[in-house]
């Protein structure tokens, strides 16, 4: 069972990685990786939000949705979870760090639709993960997104420092730096293969 969890857990951290390999939450990506401190923020906050949304929507979907035949209302229930735990985030964080709920700026209340978060609850659904399960996945996709946030502002930080030419700094260079970063962890497609056969 523990390597199952394991298993799972480096999945979602490394080989389908939430914003190199699946291309979601993108938008908190690119507008709060210029700085570590608020992308490690950024990274903390989402991964609370995720672990929280999935311990909260599981529940709701397995034990009320799923029984009474109401599982077209997964998304708008999820949002609206979401959407609760973000604003006790966003109280939080306002009330006792506000230099990084400054910040974080209009990104923080993004995380509400950020896709990262949604796409995670809602894949735990799809593959129909137990509890733990569900847990560990949502986990490993917010470290995966710390991961990101962190060797992104790596190398945003060095594109800085670098001599771009014109036309080419800028939005263009980001997402030329993204796209390779994002070809690295295809990589671990073929360990994850192997690794758990």
């Amino acid at each position: 069972m523990s390597t199952h969890l394991f298993s799972i857990l480096f999945i979602a951290i490394l080989v389908e990685n939430y914003v190199f390999v699946q291309f979601l939450g993108i938008c908190p990506f690119l507008g709060v990786s210029k700085k570590l401190d608020t992308s490690i923020g950024m990274s903390f906050a989402v991964i609370f939000v995720m672990v929280l949304a999935t311990a909260v929507t599981w529940p709701i979907n397995h034990f009320i949705l799923e029984r009474y035949e109401l599982t077209y209302l997964q998304t708008l229930v999820f949002i609206l979870v979401i959407a609760a735990l973000v604003q006790i985030v966003e109280t939080f964080l306002r009330r006792f760090i506000p230099a990084l709920y400054h910040a974080l700026g209009i990104y923080l209340p993004l995380i509400t639709t950020n896709c990262i978060v949604l796409g995670v609850v809602i894949l735990n659904v799809q593959r129909q993960y137990s509890f733990a399960e569900s847990i560990v996945n949502s986990l490993g996709g917010g470290i995966g997104f710390l991961l990101a946030m962190f060797m992104f502002t790596g190398i945003r930080s060095k594109l800085d420092e670098s001599d771009i030419p014109h036309f080419f700094s800028g939005l263009p260079i980001t997402l030329v730096a993204a796209g390779l970063a994002a070809l690295s962890f295809h990589g671990f497609a073929g360990i994850a293969e192997n690794l758990f056969k």
